[in-house]
């Protein structure tokens, strides 16, 4: 046994993936399990907005792209409403439903502008999720977007962030 967990120290010190221990099967779970509560990905927003253009199906939620204007014109996803963090505390209960579950996004992955209105939202009663990727991601796989020009598609997706041969990754 002293070997095994000598071993096993070893491995853990020397690899730094292993440096903290993971977590127990349980709490991994109820981990990942609220994390869901929390978070919404790209492809099921453009999922649920795709099935609410085409075949009527009701879009359950509310999309907020919380960055500034000239960010908003330059590129946004068609169907958000725009409501910059800053504005939230003024404007939310004004132009949002509280029945409706919202889901706001910003930048990508690199910003918590996302993170930052919804903890607004919420601390005003709101259901809340927020989408991961923001509108990086929504670009990078190929989503349409709206600009102060109008609409556009977008290019190709990224064959490194999206799946190239279905509108499905399997997860």
């Amino acid at each position: 046994m002293t070997t095994t967990k000598n071993t096993a120290t070893a491995t853990a010190t020397a690899n730094p993936v292993l440096r903290v221990p993971p977590a127990s099967p349980a709490a991994a779970a109820a981990y990942f399990a609220a994390s869901l509560a929390f978070h919404a990905d790209v492809s099921d927003v453009a999922s649920a907005f795709k099935a609410h253009r085409e075949q009527g199906v009701e879009l359950g939620f509310q999309l907020i792209d919380s960055r500034s204007t000239p960010s908003w014109d330059q590129a946004h996803v068609p169907g958000a409403i725009h409501l910059p963090t800053a504005l939230i505390p003024e404007q939310a209960e004004r132009l949002l439903d509280k029945n409706v579950p919202v889901v706001t996004y910003c930048w990508g992955p690199g910003c918590n502008g996302g993170t930052r209105s919804a903890l607004a939202l919420a601390e005003l009663g709101f259901q809340v999720k927020e989408m991961l990727g923001g509108i990086e991601y929504w670009i990078r796989e190929g989503f349409e977007v709206e600009t102060w020009q109008g609409s556009q598609q977008r290019a190709e997706a990224d064959p490194l962030t999206a799946p190239t041969d279905s509108d499905d990754c399997g997860c």
